[in-house]
Formats: structure tokens, C-alpha cells, sequence
């Protein structure tokens, strides 16, 4: 099956910037509370070891992805580990929530764009969920940056351009109808347009769908590293790991 880079909402400035935020905000409790990054602690631990460095710079954060559990786990032997989160469509109430859990995060308001990050951001960069949503030239860009930034690398997709993967995201209405009540902080509005008005689960279907279809493969990432300029320089180690029933995708790029 080829990549088709289809329609997603969540990418149209149009969008209305609150049901963005309760579809990035449903991932979010989605990934901390499935523990989904388990098996590339390790993955980021290599990152932030290689690059000598206890800062993460996560781009297109969304709701903070799997962050609030993934640092706590990282603590345990980077003590002293910071997170930075950062978006093109900031999601500043979930920013907000996600620091309140632990004093090591901070966020950036204004839009940060993957392609062409401040110079002054330092740290291993990560990408949770988020390549997907990039066209090849501009995945290219965010690897050429990091890579004109001296900056480590880790992307990861917790889903794959497959059947399998496919068939998990008819079942993602449900799980936001699930998981609604549970999800902090508590809003009104994410009630009305789940159950009153079903936006989110309907968005949270078509945008997963497209997700999938949208995910590089492995031989696509590596592709996509192959003619960078300066790429000889960096150590890239593309592949898959289990997680759960499914993997997750990674693309882990640290200086030579």
C-alpha cells in the first residue's frame, strides 16, 4: 500500500482551534494511561545519552503527548531531565495542565514551526504522532534542520500504514466516548461535542484513518535520510518495536 497523504482536519487553519485541542488532549490521555511509549524509553534514553544532554525539545506536541508518564519513568535515572513542548497550533490549556503535573516542563506559546526551529532550543528534539502529518519535502525539512542544528533527533508513530492498524482506528470513536468523562482538566464543551453534537469522535475516526495511510514505512524514513546534506555526520537507527498489540514506528538521528 502506498502513502497517501490525504485530508486530515487537524491540519486546516480553519479548523476550529478548541476541537484541535480536544482531539490532541483525547491522545494525550489515551497514551499516559495505555503506558504506549513503554518500549522506547530506551530509544530516547540512547538519544539523550549520545547527544550528552538532559534536555527534550518536543515539537508538534499537540496535548503534550505521552509526556506526563514518559517523564516520569525518565526520571528515574535523568533526574535532572527538562522538557520543553512546543506546536504550530499551541495547545496552552494543556500546556498549562501538563507543567502543573511536574515542575520539569515548560512550553513555548507562540507557534513553533518543526521545519525551522529557534537556534536557541537546544536538546534531543522528539516527535510524537506528529511526522505523518509532513509531506516528504517538509519531513526532509525538519531532519535538515535538526541536522544544521547540531540537535538529535527521535520521531516516533505509534501506528503503521497497514491493515491491522487500519482496523484499530474504527474503534477510536469508542474509545473517546469512553475516555471522555476521564479527561483533565474538565470542559463543558468537550462534553457537548462528543455526545451532544459527536464532532470529536467522528474527527478523532477520519484523522486516525488518514494517519495511518499517511505513516512513513521504514524504508520510506530511510529514504528520507539518504540524500541529506550533512548525513553522513549522523548515527540513524530507523525501525519498529512492539507495543501492546501494535508498535510503534522511530527514527532516531544523534550527531557522529
Amino acid at each position: 500500500m502506498g502513502r497517501i497523504h490525504a485530508f486530515e482536519f487537524e491540519d486546516q487553519k480553519w479548523f476550529p482551534s478548541f476541537l484541535r485541542n480536544y482531539g490532541t488532549d483525547f491522545l494525550q490521555f489515551l497514551s499516559n494511561k495505555t503506558k504506549m511509549y513503554t518500549s522506547i524509553i530506551p530509544i530516547i534514553k540512547k538519544g539523550l545519552e549520545k547527544s550528552k544532554t538532559n534536555q527534550i525539545i518536543d515539537l508538534g506536541s499537540g496535548g503534550g503527548g505521552g509526556l506526563i508518564w514518559l517523564n516520569s519513568e525518565l526520571k528515574k535515572d535523568i533526574p535532572d531531565l527538562e522538557i520543553t513542548l512546543t506546536d504550530f497550533y499551541p495547545n496552552i490549556p494543556a500546556f498549562q495542565f501538563t507543567k502543573k503535573q511536574a515542575n520539569n516542563f515548560k512550553y513555548i506559546e507562540k507557534p513553533i514551526d518543526a521545519r525551522d526551529v529557534p537556534t536557541d532550543l537546544k536538546g534531543l528534539r522528539t516527535q510524537f504522532l506528529s511526522l505523518h502529518h509532513f509531506k516528504p519535502n517538509d519531513a526532509k525539512q525538519i531532519l535538515q534542520n535538526a541536522i544544521n542544528s547540531n540537535n538529535a533527533i527521535a520521531i516516533f508513530e505509534a501506528q503503521e500504514r497497514s491493515f491491522p492498524s487500519l482496523l484499530a482506528m474504527l474503534f477510536s470513536p469508542l474509545s473517546v466516548l469512553f475516555t471522555t468523562p476521564f479527561i483533565k482538566p474538565f470542559k463543558i464543551g468537550r462534553i457537548v461535542f462528543t455526545y451532544l453534537i459527536p464532532i470529536v469522535p467522528l474527527f478523532v475516526l477520519w484523522d486516525g484513518i488518514v494517519s495511518s495511510l499517511r505513516t512513513y514505512s521504514i524504508k520510506e524514513m530511510n529514504n528520507l535520510v539518504e540524500n541529506l546534506e550533512g548525513t553522513e555526520t549522523y548515527d540513524w537507527e530507523i525501525d519498529k518495536v512492539k507495543s501492546g498489540p501494535g508498535v510503534v514506528l522511530y527514527l532516531l538521528g544523534t550527531k557522529k
